[in-house]
């Protein structure tokens, strides 16, 4: 998804990319931000975003199928980064059914592989991109989507690459990098 969704222009795109010699199996989160405003919608103020998120998971006999990541500590990501300012999103079953838990997503070695940890008592609830109040724990029992946004509004190409996602208790060997706030 990105502001072409209501008419701006940017471009986004998400591709499996496939295991090789040297790069491990990994998804790419790419395109280029523009922050010009589709002349005939007066009522669009802003563009220049770009973001995806997996799909809600299917029902099962039992109701909703969700994620309990209560028992971790950690998101963990594997990822390489263009050095962009991206956002981790969570979305749970909240007070409102549009809050997104948020965390910026602090690589340090743009171009490099580096496993990240964020812990889940970190991230922020926002709604349409402002934080709210109150800021209620995250309702870590009942995750519905994960997702990567970039909202910099900086024009220009970006490119996120992503090996894995988890949760985990485990602080990983020396390429993790934990953010506490």
């Amino acid at each position: 998804m990105s502001d072409a969704d209501m008419g701006g222009f940017s471009k986004v795109a998400l591709d499996q990319i496939p295991a090789t010699a040297t790069e491990p199996a990994h998804m790419r989160f790419h395109g280029s931000i523009s922050i010009d405003l589709p002349p005939n919608r007066p009522q669009i103020q802003r563009t220049g975003y770009a973001a995806w998120r997996n799909k809600d998971r299917g029902p099962t006999i039992f109701g909703k199928s969700l994620w309990d990541v209560d028992p971790y500590l950690y998101l963990a990501l594997r990822v390489k980064s263009d050095g962009r300012k991206y956002f981790v999103n969570v979305q749970t079953e909240s007070i409102e059914y549009t809050d997104i838990h948020q965390h910026r997503l602090y690589a340090q070695r743009p171009g490099e592989w580096e496993t990240l940890l964020i812990n889940w008592s970190d991230f922020v609830r926002t709604n349409y991109g402002q934080v709210v109040e109150p800021q209620n724990e995250m309702m870590t029992q009942k995750v519905r989507t994960l997702g990567i946004g970039l909202t910099d509004r900086v024009p220009g190409p970006f490119d996120l690459c992503i090996s894995s996602m988890w949760a985990t208790n485990q602080v990983e060997d020396g390429d993790t990098h934990r953010r506490e706030r």
